[in-house]
């Protein structure tokens, strides 16, 4: 099995068993029919996978890998905040009726900073640290901004990320506040981990580790049963990451400069509801 089915199931089993149910709670994520949608959860779940050894994808579940780098793209390198920049609609329910999703992810990404070197935003900072002073301990992003948040369609999940460069490796911690286990967990750790290939790429590096630490790591009420069924999937191995040679520039990259090869997954379709 992929080194990111062994995490899934893990996870799973351990939120299913030993989790806390807030169903005595007062929660504020809703169900389409207005029932108040409760979580089983774990606190502070970490994973390291190691990127030089395989790309992390389950298997157990097929991963809509072309739309989630079409997101990645979307936040970090097109730093758009309107859905119409985006192929997908997984941001619809998010959005205002100009299309906007208001100060979040993109947007943050954006702005620009004043630095003794000039100013940059803060995925261009990101860039030129890797390049110009890959020993530094300063190279970070973060999307949280609590003097926006008002004006969020959504507070920021996966909020933060730190590249530290060891030897000629790019390593990268990517923090997350909440995580909905079915829904979004490999989705994000198939776009961080095309994140550090890309920022690797444009810095002359190879990659690392990626180390994914999740504060709230749930299972949705009315997911536990397809969450059961998909852990006893057949698990296969991971697919190899064809990532295009002739690219070197981070803005340079686009859905198609990435393809899996030999990717065997479960490709049975579920009706899965999202909390809003």
């Amino acid at each position: 099995m992929s080194i990111a089915d062994k995490y899934f199931v893990k996870n799973c089993k351990d939120i299913l068993k030993h989790g806390f149910s807030d169903e005595h709670l007062e929660v504020r994520p809703k169900w389409s029919d207005g029932t108040p949608a409760h979580t089983i959860k774990s606190f502070c779940v970490v994973n390291r996978y190691d990127l030089s050894k395989e790309f992390p994808i389950i298997t157990v579940r097929k991963t809509f890998f072309k739309s989630c780098i079409d997101e990645l793209l979307w936040i970090w390198q097109k730093k758009s905040n309107n859905i119409k920049d985006l192929a997908s609609h997984i941001w619809d329910e998010w959005a205002d009726e100009n299309g906007s999703i208001g100060k979040a992810y993109g947007y943050q990404l954006s702005v620009k900073h004043k630095y003794k070197e000039g100013e940059f935003d803060q995925v261009d900072r990101v860039l030129f640290d890797l390049t110009h002073n890959p020993a530094s301990r300063r190279i970070m992003t973060n999307l949280y901004n609590h003097h926006d948040l008002s004006e969020m369609g959504l507070y920021p999940c996966a909020y933060s990320v730190t590249f530290n460069v060891t030897g000629n490796k790019l390593n990268a911690i990517l923090n997350q506040r909440s995580q909905d286990m079915l829904t979004a967990n490999n989705w994000n750790v198939c776009q961080y981990a095309i994140l550090v290939h890309m920022m690797a790429r444009h810095a002359g590096l190879e990659v690392g580790e990626l180390v994914h630490v999740i504060a709230d790591c749930h299972i949705y009420d009315r997911h536990i049963p397809i969450v059961k069924e998909i852990m006893k999937h057949k698990k296969h191995k991971a697919p190899k990451l064809w990532i295009d040679p002739s690219v070197k520039n981070f803005y340079d990259f686009t859905v198609d400069s990435f393809k899996l090869v030999d990717y065997k997954c479960n490709d049975k379709k579920y009706k899965i509801e999202v909390a809003i």
